[in-house]
């Protein structure tokens, strides 16, 4: 299975970026082909302008943009990793999503007035950490809205098929043990989602 994932965190050493590698290694290890995409080091413009509307109206779609889409239609599946920040998605993941998935590529409306989602047939997975607590995100429903916004409003509206949203809570909090057992069930789950 050919994988997409794109990655959002502006420190290196995070343990975003431990998940990533573990994902990825998990991947490779059973297969699969993997392209990475990680928005602070490709300096990924997030802002959606005007002139990007008339480029896209008039189908001449900017490069940056191109060379995401490229990368989509070529997977089978798509991944995001991000934290979430303000429970919700940070600026430069929202700006990939509202630039890349855009009107034509990722969903269009029919003749009929029906929508069309142009990127059915992809798998879509999404791992987030957050600083607090599972429990009190789980309690207060922010896993439930966070699920309804990013799997249905994104993945869903556009065709992909969400075949896990994974949380980890309360990084900022945890031991060594507990990232341990995350990472391992990041392993586990790139193999399990995507047999």
């Amino acid at each position: 299975m050919k994988h997409l994932i794109v990655y959002c965190h502006p420190n290196p050493d995070s343990f975003n970026n431990a998940i990533v590698d573990a994902f990825i290694s998990s991947l490779k290890e059973k297969g699969h082909e993997v392209v990475f995409r990680d928005l602070y080091a490709l300096r990924f413009d997030p802002v959606l302008k005007v002139s990007d509307f008339e480029a896209l109206r008039e189908g001449n779609t900017p490069s940056d943009i191109v060379a995401e889409q490229e990368h989509i239609k070529w997977a089978d599946a798509f991944t995001m990793v991000y934290p979430i920040w303000w429970t919700g998605l940070p600026a430069l993941i929202k700006g990939y999503i509202d630039r890349v998935f855009s009107y034509g590529f990722a969903y269009a409306y029919g003749e009929d007035g029906k929508m069309n989602k142009l990127l059915s047939g992809m798998k879509g997975l999404i791992i987030n950490t957050h600083g607090t607590t599972a429990d009190l995100y789980s309690s207060m429903g922010m896993y439930d809205g966070l699920k309804i916004t990013s799997d249905t409003g994104i993945y869903e509206f556009c065709g992909i098929e969400p075949v896990g949203h994974i949380f980890f809570g309360g990084v900022t909090q945890t031991d060594d043990a507990e990232r341990k057992r995350m990472l391992e069930e990041v392993k586990e789950k790139a193999v399990s989602l995507f047999e």
